[in-house]
């Protein structure tokens, strides 16, 4: 039971300042939660090499859901990486591209795609070695 002038519970205290979406770190780090997602850098890795339909991405990546396809490719157009082209036809065909903005990413996506390929067991080795090294919980 609670004394008077006490509260039964804690109340929510905001411990730090609200986030400023206008300042600039908080921009670039908008930018680069999408650019460094793994499902958009598998995206714009296979859209490096030229434009692709949707059922050509789903079944080159490994893992990703439908809809989490969908997600991705509609962030990255939005964000004016990816344009949507869509040809009028019976079914409609939609096929996917890196737009001029999208393409400056091509060498660096591709460089950390290399570097993960090149030191997938070397990580592999160091978590299985770091989790063993670790006390039971």
């Amino acid at each position: 039971m609670a004394e008077d002038g006490t509260f039964s519970y804690v109340p929510h205290i905001q411990v730090r300042e609200p986030v400023d979406e206008g300042h600039p770190t908080c921009q670039l780090r908008d930018v680069l939660d999408r650019v460094g997602d793994k499902w958009s850098v598998l995206v714009m890795n296979l859209l490096g090499s030229g434009p692709k339909r949707y059922s050509a991405l789903h079944h080159a990546i490994d893992g990703i859901s439908q809809r989490m396809l969908t997600v991705t490719l509609r962030s990255l157009e939005r964000d004016g990486l990816v344009h949507r082209a869509v040809t009028p036809s019976s079914p409609p065909r939609v096929d996917y591209m890196l737009t001029p903005v999208g393409e400056t990413l091509r060498a660096p996506v591709h460089a950390l795609i290399y570097w993960a390929h090149q030191h997938r067991d070397y990580i592999a080795t160091s978590r299985l070695q770091y989790d063993t090294a670790q006390p039971a919980e």
